[in-house]
C-alpha cells in the first residue's frame, strides 16, 4: 500500500515537470530555433525542480517540525530570488545573446539581466509557491495524524495507569480481610476467597480491555459489596439494588470502584452508632444511573479530609474526563453527616464500540 502510494506519487511529479518543459519549450519556440528553445527549457526545468525540491522537501519540513516558519520564509525568498537570478541568466544568454542584441559591455548588459530578473519573479514565485502550498497541505496533514496518533497512546497510557492503581488496591484489601478471617472462622475465609478467586479472575482477563460488558463490571461489583458486608456482619446496614434493562451495553472497567471502596472506608462506625450504605444502580436506554449513599462521622479519625480521595475519587474524575468526555454527570454531596454520589452515565453498545 505505502509502496503503490510512493510510486504514484513519484509518477505525478514526473509528469508535472514533463509537462512543465513542454510548456517551456512551446512557449520559448516561438521566439528562437526549436534547438536552443529545447536545450533553454531543459535547463529552466532541471533548476526549477532542483530549487523547488530543496525547499519543499528540506526546509519546509524542517521548519513545520521546529516551528520556525519566518525562517522558513526568508529561506523562501532566497530561494525565489536565486531562481530568478537563473532564469534572467539564462533568457540573456541563450536568447537575446543568439540574436545579436546583446551588448558586449557586462555593464550595458546589466539591463537585459534586469529585465529578465523582474520577468521570471513572478513565475518563480508561482512555481515555489504552489510546489510549497501542495507540500505543505501534506507535512501538516501527516503532523495532525502523528499528533493524534500520540494522543491516543500517551491516552490509553494513562488510562492504563489510573487502571493498575486500582487494581492492586482492592487486592490488597480483600486479601487484608482473609488474613483477618483465617484466624477466627475459616469458613468464612474458604467463602471469601472463593469470591476474591471470581474478582480476580475478572480483573485478570477482562479488565485489559478498554470496554467491557455492564453486566461482568456489575457482578465484579457485587461480589465485592459481598465481600464488605461479610467482613463487618452487623456493623453496618448495606443495601444494594442492581437493575439492568438489557445486556448491550458496555463499560469502561472498574470505573465505579472507587465510590463503593469510599463508601466502606469512611462510613460510620463509631461504638454504639450503626452506619449504613446504599447503592443504587439502574440501566435503561442506553444510561447508567448510579448512587451510593453513606453515613459518616465528623470525629478527626473517621472525618474523610478535604480534598482527600488519591487514587478514588481524583482517578475515577481523570478517567470521566478522557474516557467519558460530554457523556457523563457526576455530583458529590454532603449533608448531615451524609456523603451523596450520583453518577450518571452515557453507555456504549457493543456496534457502536465496534464501529468507532
Amino acid at each position: 500500500m505505502t509502496k503503490s502510494f510512493v510510486s504514484r506519487e513519484y509518477l505525478v511529479t514526473f509528469i508535472f515537470w514533463l509537462v512543465f518543459t513542454i510548456v517551456l519549450w512551446c512557449n520559448f519556440q516561438t521566439a528562437t530555433d526549436k534547438y536552443l528553445a529545447m536545450v533553454q527549457a531543459v535547463i529552466l526545468a532541471i533548476c526549477s525542480f532542483t530549487f523547488t525540491h530543496f525547499l519543499t522537501n528540506k526546509l519546509l519540513p524542517q521548519a513545520l517540525r521546529a516551528k520556525k516558519m519566518p525562517r522558513f520564509l526568508i529561506q523562501a525568498t532566497l530561494v525565489i530570488f536565486s531562481l530568478s537570478i537563473i532564469f534572467s541568466i539564462i533568457f540573456t544568454y541563450l536568447e537575446v545573446a543568439p540574436k545579436n542584441e546583446l551588448p558586449d559591455s557586462l555593464k550595458d548588459q546589466l539591463p537585459f539581466l534586469w529585465k529578465g530578473f523582474y520577468m521570471s519573479l513572478p513565475a518563480s514565485f508561482l512555481i515555489n509557491g504552489s510546489a510549497c502550498g501542495i507540500k505543505f497541505y501534506k507535512e501538516h496533514g501527516k503532523i495532525e495524524r502523528d499528533h493524534i496518533l500520540l494522543q491516543q497512546v500517551h491516552l490509553e497510557n494513562q488510562l492504563k495507569l489510573l487502571q493498575d492503581q486500582i487494581n492492586p488496591h482492592v487486592v490488597f484489601n480483600i486479601m487484608n480481610h482473609i488474613h483477618i478471617l483465617m484466624k477466627t472462622d475459616t469458613q468464612l475465609a474458604d467463602f471469601l476467597l472463593m469470591k476474591f478467586s471470581d474478582i480476580l479472575r475478572y480483573q485478570l482477563y477482562d479488565c485489559n480491555k478498554p470496554f467491557v460488558p455492564l453486566d461482568k463490571e456489575i457482578e465484579y461489583l457485587q461480589n465485592l459489596v459481598e465481600v464488605e458486608k461479610l467482613r463487618w456482619g452487623n456493623e453496618l446496614d448495606v443495601k444494594a439494588t442492581w437493575e439492568m434493562a438489557d445486556k448491550k451495553s458496555y463499560i469502561a472497567p472498574l470505573l465505579l470502584v472507587p465510590f463503593i471502596e469510599n463508601a466502606f472506608k469512611y462510613v460510620c462506625r463509631l461504638p454504639g452508632h450503626k452506619g449504613y450504605i446504599k447503592i443504587i444502580s439502574t440501566q435503561e436506554n442506553g444510561k447508567l444511573f448510579f448512587y451510593v449513599e453513606n453515613s459518616y462521622s465528623d470525629m478527626p479519625m473517621y472525618k474523610k479530609k478535604e480534598g482527600s480521595g488519591g487514587i478514588g475519587l481524583q482517578n475515577v474524575k481523570k478517567r470521566l474526563k478522557l474516557q467519558y468526555p460530554n457523556a457523563h454527570e457526576l455530583k458529590l454531596e454532603t449533608d448531615d453527616l451524609i456523603y451523596k454520589v450520583t453518577l450518571t452515565l452515557h453507555l456504549s453498545e457493543k456496534n457502536e464500540l465496534y464501529n468507532s
